[in-house]
C-alpha cells in the first residue's frame, strides 16, 4: 500500500502516539471530536469537531483525498467507527481500527459487567457512587437518590443527580491517589466503561484494594473492519516503509 496521507480519527494517548511515529514520514491529518476543551494536541495537522454524519464524513474525504484512514478514537466512540467504516468502503479508502486491549480482571475483583451506561445505572450496589463514564451520560443517573463523585476532564453537561460532587481532573492516576480518594469520599461502589489502558486503569486496582465492587460497561461491538491493538500494528499496517 502507498500512503503520503493519512486522515487521523482521535484524541486518544494511541493516537498522539501514532501521529509521533508519522511525523515527518508522512502528511497525517488528526481529526478531534472537539468534546475537551482544553485536548493534549498531536503533532501535524489537526482538525477539531464532527464531520456532520456519513453525508459530512463524505463529502470531507472528497474534498480532501485520502491514501489511509486509522479510527483511533475512544473504544466507545461507535458511531464514528461505523460512520468511517461505510464510508471508507464506499469510496475504496483503506481503513483500519487501532483498538487498545480491554481491561483484564484479576483475582480478587468483583466485577459486576452491563451492556450499557443505562444498565450500569439500574445496577448500582452501593449507595455512595464514584462515577468515572465522562460527562455526557450523566443523565441516566439523574433522577437517582444514591450520592454521587463525578470525575471528568471538563464539567457535565446535562442534568446531573441532586446530591452530586463534581471533581475536574485528567489522567494518568495512581493507586494510591485513587485509594485516598475513595476512602475520603466513603466510596462504595465504582461505575467504570471498558475503556482499557494504563492512563486510568488505576481505579481499578484501588477498588480491588478496597474490596469495593464494580459495574463496568462492555464496549460496544466493532464492525467487520481490519482491526489492531497498537500503534505498531498501524505501522505494520501502513507498511513497513513506514515502520
Amino acid at each position: 500500500m502507498s500512503v503520503r496521507t493519512v486522515l487521523l480519527l482521535g484524541g486518544t494517548s494511541e493516537a498522539r502516539r501514532l501521529a509521533e511515529s508519522l511525523a515527518g514520514r508522512l502528511r497525517v491529518v488528526s481529526s478531534l471530536a472537539g468534546r475537551v476543551r482544553d485536548p493534549r494536541l498531536p503533532p501535524g495537522e489537526v482538525r477539531v469537531g464532527g464531520f456532520g454524519g456519513v453525508e459530512g464524513f463524505r463529502a470531507w474525504l472528497l474534498a480532501n483525498p485520502v491514501d489511509a484512514v486509522v479510527d483511533a478514537t475512544h473504544p466507545f466512540a461507535a458511531t464514528m467507527t461505523a460512520t468511517a467504516a461505510q464510508v471508507t468502503a464506499e469510496l475504496g479508502i483503506p481503513f483500519v481500527v487501532l483498538r487498545r486491549p480491554g481491561w483484564v480482571q484479576q483475582p480478587g475483583d468483583d466485577w459486576r459487567w452491563v451492556d450499557s451506561v443505562s444498565e450500569a445505572a439500574r445496577s448500582l450496589p452501593g449507595e455512595r457512587v464514584f462515577l468515572t463514564i465522562g460527562r455526557e451520560e450523566l443523565k441516566e443517573f439523574a433522577h437517582l437518590p444514591q450520592w454521587f463523585l463525578v470525575r471528568s476532564v471538563d464539567p457535565p453537561v446535562g442534568p446531573v443527580p441532586d446530591r452530586t460532587h463534581v471533581l475536574l481532573d485528567r489522567g494518568p492516576f495512581t493507586v494510591d491517589g485513587e485509594i485516598a480518594l475513595m476512602r475520603a469520599h466513603d466510596v462504595d461502589v465504582l461505575v467504570a466503561k471498558d475503556s482499557g489502558g494504563e492512563m486510568t486503569a488505576a481505579k481499578l486496582t484501588a477498588a480491588r484494594e478496597l474490596a469495593l465492587p464494580v459495574v463496568i460497561v462492555r464496549r460496544p461491538p466493532l464492525p467487520d473492519v481490519p482491526t489492531v491493538d497498537s500503534v505498531a500494528g498501524v505501522l505494520r499496517w501502513l507498511g513497513t516503509d513506514v515502520a
